[in-house]
């Protein structure tokens, strides 16, 4: 795929890295000089520009992007890349970073982000999700909040303990994409046997995401008085 990431801090020198290694073609803008760091990341493609100006963009040659990824530590920025990447040039996926919890809510499809990264919501979560076990965390949102990656290590104490993967009950349509056992992902096969102590990833609606709580670790009510 081709990959724009606009934003070449750490942030993005660091995706851009990743994606390279994996045989993506990436190209960084960035607007300050300092940031261009060509030694850095020497697989990628650099460009000295304004993220989000057009003209910029279509040096950038963004009509020919798969996937275009807003990196910069400015949320007004990432807003107005996305919006340009999906408007204008109608790249087919949008990935937003989100610096600031307070504008969460804009970070939607009508913003042109299709999926956004809160970096501090998703390392609260990676902190919560490392000393609680049977609480679902919310790792991140996708589609502006329509949809979120969340995540359940199973308790001793829950009844899918022993159940195969294919006798759940789900509520809604909430999906289990991995199961993660030992620091080791796997599909979830119909047939593969649930395990105290596995990592569930699910993509929820965040409507089912108390009911999924309670169907995988149920919670004892208080009895009435």
């Amino acid at each position: 795929m081709r990959i724009v990431i606009a934003g070449a801090g750490n942030v993005g020198r660091s995706i851009a890295k990743e994606l390279t290694g994996n045989g993506h073609q990436v190209l960084l803008i960035d607007r300050d000089p300092t940031a261009i760091k060509t030694d850095a990341v020497p697989e990628a493609e650099w460009l000295l520009a304004d993220a989000c100006e057009l003209l910029s963009l279509e040096e950038a040659g963004m009509d020919s992007c798969d996937v275009s990824i807003a990196a910069t530590g400015d949320d007004k920025a990432n807003l107005v890349h996305s919006l340009l990447a999906k408007t204008e040039f109608g790249v087919p996926r949008t990935v937003a970073r989100v610096n600031h919890p307070s504008n969460e809510w804009m970070f939607d499809d009508l913003w042109g982000v299709d999926v956004m990264v809160s970096t501090p919501r998703l390392m609260g979560a990676l902190v919560e999700e490392a000393v609680t076990v049977g609480d679902l965390v919310r790792l991140f949102s996708f589609q502006g909040g329509h949809a979120n990656l969340v995540e359940m290590r199973l308790p001793e104490t829950s009844p899918r303990v022993g159940q195969q993967v294919g006798q759940l009950e789900l509520p809604g349509d909430v999906v289990l994409v991995a199961i993660i056992r030992g620091g080791v992902a796997q599909p979830p096969e119909p047939e593969s046997t649930l395990v105290a102590e596995d990592e569930l990833l699910f993509v929820c609606d965040p409507a089912y995401e108390p009911e999924l709580g309670q169907y995988l670790a149920p919670r004892v009510q208080p009895a009435a008085n």
